[in-house]
């Protein structure tokens, strides 16, 4: 691992890559080096395209709103300049594959907040505390796309990004069924309130592809490395319901889990406080020091108050109790463009990096 790595933001001017620059621009080891979005904010000063569209609580710093703009298909300016890359593009699914996979052609590994990589199965898809092994397949994926460097990566969904956690350590006792209903942010479909006033005092019972992502993601983070790619889980059975509420960030969770051999309560709750993953016992910089964080209270977690413990980097679960359908049941939060977006992507490229993939 280096001291130092030169990173581009893809994607630089929408909500997640937003949430990168905060992230990014007083990171202790990546220095944000290119910025690049759409042609037509190419060739424009960072901070001249923000000014009315800039919606995160931090400000950029006077560095990165000097920065200009490059277009996101000139790949080739942007090599010198950087090590490796994030990508939080707004295109077309097919479009986004292609860009990425020229990206890392090009010998530029590619950090994904996107799915249209997820599925491929020499592509590791990582929450960095639950499946960090499955870094092992770039290898694979190198000699497909025939490169020596380049790569892609990618951090899954945000919609599960609250309750597959908290299901990891359980996962000893023989997890069976899950069913998760998950009541997600505006933020989530990169909007605020402000240019979504519909969301206000409602609820939208839908968010197009989510319930499919978020029954079957978990299953290839769950998966096991077989002829150099992911083979997918077949267990547990993972229904779920997705529901957008007026909430400006944080996605709750309510799970439902049944087992082989039902733990009891208090061990459920010792595994949650014992639970860490390699970026803790490497201290990375962006990993909470408690992953899983449980509230004895009745009320709590509750959005408002909890989506940003940690930096907003660690999962809030209560009111774990016996039900009568399922073995337990529960609730579990998370910030979805912190942990879940972008925060969960600089997460993984520390991992990454940690491990040489990008030297």
């Amino acid at each position: 691992m280096k001291d130092n790595y030169r990173v581009g933001i893809i994607g630089a001017t929408g909500m997640v890559g937003q949430r990168f620059v905060t992230l990014l621009q007083n990171h202790p080891f990546f220095e944000i080096t290119a910025i690049a979005a759409s042609k037509r904010s190419a060739g424009k000063k960072y901070s001249d395209i923000m000014k009315d569209r800039w919606s995160m609580d931090i400000e950029f710093n006077d560095k990165i709103g000097d920065m200009v703009i490059y277009d996101a298909q000139e790949i080739e300016a942007i090599k010198p300049l950087v090590d490796f890359v994030f990508c939080a593009v707004s295109l077309e699914k097919s479009e986004t594959k292609k860009l990425e996979e020229a990206y890392a052609k090009a010998e530029i590994p590619v950090v994904s907040n996107n799915s249209a990589n997820r599925k491929v199965n020499d592509v590791p898809m990582l929450i960095p505390e639950v499946n960090e092994e499955h870094l092992k397949i770039i290898e694979t994926q190198k000699k497909r796309l025939g490169t020596k460097k380049g790569f892609i990566a990618v951090k899954p969904n945000c919609s599960i990004q609250s309750y597959v956690p908290a299901l990891e350590p359980l996962r000893e006792f023989g997890i069976t069924k899950v069913l998760s209903c998950t009541y997600q942010a505006i933020s989530g479909a990169g909007k605020t309130f402000d240019t979504w006033p519909e969301m206000i005092d409602n609820v939208i019972p839908y968010i197009g592809g989510e319930e499919e992502k978020s029954e079957k993601e978990p299953l290839k983070i769950w998966g096991k490395i077989k002829d150099g790619v992911v083979v997918d889980a077949t267990k547990p059975s993972i229904t779920t319901q997705c529901i957008r509420v007026p909430v400006l960030d944080g996605h709750m969770s309510a799970v439902f889990v049944s087992f082989e051999r039902a733990p009891s309560i208090d061990e459920i709750k010792k595994k949650w406080a014992s639970f860490e993953g390699e970026p803790q016992k490497l201290n990375l910089p962006n990993a909470p020091k408690q992953f899983l964080n449980y509230f004895e209270e009745a009320d709590r977690p509750q959005t408002k108050m909890d989506r940003d413990l940690e930096n907003g980097m660690a999962v809030s679960i209560g009111r774990l109790r016996e039900d009568t359908q399922f073995d337990y049941k529960f609730v579990a939060l998370s910030h979805n463009t912190l942990r879940g977006a972008a925060g969960g992507a600089v997460l993984m490229a520390e991992l990454i990096a940690s491990k040489g993939y990008f030297d």
